[in-house]
């Protein structure tokens, strides 16, 4: 079996990677902080085809793969793309004009055990919102879509609003719908941690080759070097747990979905937040300031650690498949 990404795999990633260089630069994301989402930027990852991933192609779709998917998804998360770009691709099949990016689309999973208020990213300025429920996919839009209050959100790229509940939705998807949704959206989260890990990486490393302290850069320190094989390890390990769960769910005759996607985001959750400490801890001083990229890398990794489940939880299902296998 060959493990490697093949010739038009990477000819989408260098694609990705060099339209998010130039419409995602560090400068435009600073002056964007606090923004609403630019709608023909919008409009130009659509017609890259982002947001038709994974719709088939006999309904106008790239109908490519998850494998595909975690490729562009990597790229975004690394670029520090703004806006709700991972649920406009999942519901991109089900609510109309999300693929074609006339409208955004935002999402939420709502657990009918919990009584705290409903918290959605960019609530104030979608044009949708698709809720994964126990019985099936539900899409509020229209009149049904509730009014959010905007609060301080964590990642000044991400703005949040809050609405005490939501109404019940058209229902466009059964559970099995559902549990896909959140497979598929599970992977594709983790693939933007794997991208946060590796541009903390990227960051650290260029920044080592360049301060210099004693005369020499601070790269030549045996203390820096460990730091940075370390982040390099655990961003190699996320991206193999990250792109075998999205094989699986290509194909889930060659492994168990839930458990990879649950392995994938586990691993790529630890790898961002870690290495994007330690991001900040290889800049010193300037590792705080909101200037550099250690400081939204970090806050972004916080806000992706709680999509689609955190850590605790994909660790707390392993553990429990794992005591059941053994059983």
């Amino acid at each position: 079996m060959d493990f490697r990404l093949d010739e038009q795999q990477l000819e989408l990633r260098d694609t990705v990677r060099r339209f998010c260089a130039t419409r995602f630069c560090r400068e435009d994301l600073l002056r964007g902080e606090g923004q609403r989402v630019d709608r023909g930027t919008w409009r130009e990852i659509a017609e890259l085809g982002v947001f038709s991933l994974l719709v088939s192609a006999e309904r106008g779709g790239l109908g490519l793969g998850v494998v595909e998917g975690a490729i562009v998804f990597e790229q975004l998360g690394a670029h520090l793309v703004p806006g709700p770009v991972l649920w406009t691709t999942l519901a991109a099949a089900c609510v109309a004009g999300a693929a074609d990016g006339e409208r955004l689309v935002g999402g939420v999973e709502d657990d009918h055990a919990s009584t705290e208020p409903i918290v959605v990213e960019h609530a104030c300025e979608i044009d949708a919102l698709v809720v994964l429920r126990g019985d099936g996919v539900f899409v509020c839009a229209g009149a049904d879509l509730p009014t959010f209050a905007e609060l301080a959100p964590l990642d000044p790229l991400t703005p949040v609003g809050r609405a005490a509940a939501l109404p019940r939705g058209e229902h466009v998807g059964d559970t099995d719908a559902a549990a896909a949704m959140r497979r598929t959206g599970t992977v594709l989260s983790a693939a933007m941690l794997l991208g946060v890990a590796d541009a903390a990486l990227e960051s650290s490393r260029g920044w080592a080759l360049e301060r210099e302290q004693f005369g020499a850069p601070i790269g030549s320190f045996q203390a820096v070097q460990h730091l940075l094989a370390d982040m390099y390890v655990r961003a190699s390990l996320a991206r193999s747990a990250v792109y075998a769960a999205a094989a699986v769910l290509d194909d889930p005759d060659i492994g168990d979905p839930a458990l990879s996607c649950a392995g994938a985001k586990l691993l790529a959750g630890e790898a961002a937040l870690q290495n994007a400490r330690t991001a900040v801890q290889v800049h010193g001083g300037m590792g705080f300031t909101w200037e550099m990229p250690p400081n939204h890398l970090l806050k972004r990794a916080w806000i992706l650690e709680h999509s689609f489940g955190d850590g605790e939880a994909h660790a707390l299902a392993l553990g429990n498949a794992v005591e059941e296998m053994s059983a």
